[in-house]
């Protein structure tokens, strides 16, 4: 009777709490995060308190034999309120239609609650029993219906939450599916366990002894239940963390032919405060973004329209979509631009343009950097501006010596 079936689910509960614990606290006023907190810390509670050794220690520090049990038996009716809550505020919808099922379920597992209290200072159950309280006073006035009572509103916090997650799972896919689903699966043991504890009641009411139900049988299936919906809760917000990590490490790799391409150019290149390389990937993209603007500003005055105008008739031609086209038509004046301010040591293009009125040609509206960052590596335009335009930069150079 260690409690290892009770305390292993209860530590596994406080580590997740404990990790979500700074988004916890920096979101608390987000209805969606306020319900994960509270449903992880009452889970963490629930096999706490249930644990045989807990029981033995909450009943010795308050003198009361059994007092643990209408703890316990709350604790439960609180969570599973707190499951439905999640549920309500995570499907979303108007929000006077949310807050009033809120109310709903908290206002009837706190009734359940309440009743469960006062059927426990109604009846009488002097000897202390750390595992089969449920089996042991099933005959007991006022102590049976109190029994009766919590396994009732389990089973319909249970049957509630399959539904509602099955209904929202038809809705939806991807993770949030595979998140409903095991939601769904977890809590589907509500009802073998009250099962097992209700058959084992019963039993005792007709003078049978099915008690390895109770005190063996249910105490897993909790368990299992509960670790399984805690993985459903917290599979589609891990998943989608590491798909965003994804898709930013994604778009930081696939900048990095143009910010390579500018890297020599960029006016702060030699001298600008780094990031360090733990630094995060959303932090590590702006970076980047940063020193390809920083490199582009530098290339303004080398900007040819002439160049893009023709590759973005070339891509065109080549079957681009218009989007794709002007990316590449981008890339093909940024290839062409650092080659010409390569062929410019002095910088004369530079100076000629700080003393006129209006700088030299910029293409027009935002970029897509992506797009011109992969045009630049898979563009055959590209290629061929690019070979031009060092063909060009190679004839100027020997000019320049003769």
């Amino acid at each position: 009777m260690d409690g290892s079936s009770y305390y292993v689910p209860a530590v596994a509960m406080g580590a997740a709490l404990a990790v979500k614990a700074p988004t916890l606290i920096r979101g608390w006023r987000d209805p969606l995060l306020r319900s994960v907190g509270i449903l992880l810390a009452l889970a963490c509670l629930v096999f706490l308190f249930a644990a045989p050794p807990t029981i033995a220690e909450v009943n010795d520090l308050t003198g009361v034999p059994n007092v643990s049990a209408p703890l316990v038996y709350c604790l439960l009716s609180v969570f599973s309120a707190s499951c439905l809550v999640l549920i309500i505020h995570w499907r979303g919808g108007p929000p006077e239609v949310t807050r009033r099922l809120s109310r709903r379920w908290i206002t009837g597992y706190g009734v359940v609650s309440v009743a469960l209290v006062v059927l426990y200072l109604l009846g009488d159950c002097p000897e202390e029993r750390l595992r089969d309280l449920d089996t042991y006073y099933a005959n007991t006035p006022f102590i049976r219906e109190m029994i009766v009572l919590y396994l009732l509103a389990l089973t319909v916090a249970g049957v509630a939450m399959n539904v509602m997650c099955w209904r929202w799972a038809l809705q939806v896919d991807g993770w949030l599916r595979a998140g409903l689903l095991t939601i769904a699966v977890g809590f589907l043991f509500n009802v073998p366990y009250s099962a097992t504890k209700f058959i084992a009641v019963v039993a005792r009411w007709n003078g049978a002894n099915l008690d390895g139900l109770s005190t063996d049988v249910a105490p897993v299936l909790a368990s299992v239940g509960a670790q399984v919906s805690a993985v459903g809760f917290l599979l589609p917000l891990a998943c989608q963390r590491i798909g965003d990590s994804w898709t930013t490490w994604s778009t930081y790799r696939r900048l990095g032919p143009l910010w390579r391409e500018l890297r020599t150019v960029s006016a702060h290149a030699d001298h600008a405060v780094r990031i360090s390389w733990w630094s995060s990937a959303e932090l590590q993209v702006t970076q980047r973004e940063s020193d390809i603007h920083d490199g582009m500003l530098s290339l303004y005055p080398y900007f040819d329209s002439a160049v893009r105008s023709l590759a973005y008739d070339a891509a065109v031609t080549a079957g681009s979509e218009p989007a794709q086209a002007q990316a590449e038509a981008d890339a093909a004046m940024v290839t062409a631009a650092v080659r010409a301010r390569a062929a410019d040591p002095e910088g004369r293009v530079i100076s000629a343009a700080e003393a006129a009125t209006t700088p030299a040609a910029s293409a027009e509206g935002p970029r897509d950097l992506v797009r011109m960052s992969m045009a630049l590596r898979q563009s055959p335009v590209v290629a061929a501006v690019r070979g031009r335009a060092a063909t060009r930069s190679e004839s100027d150079f020997h000019e320049q010596s003769r």
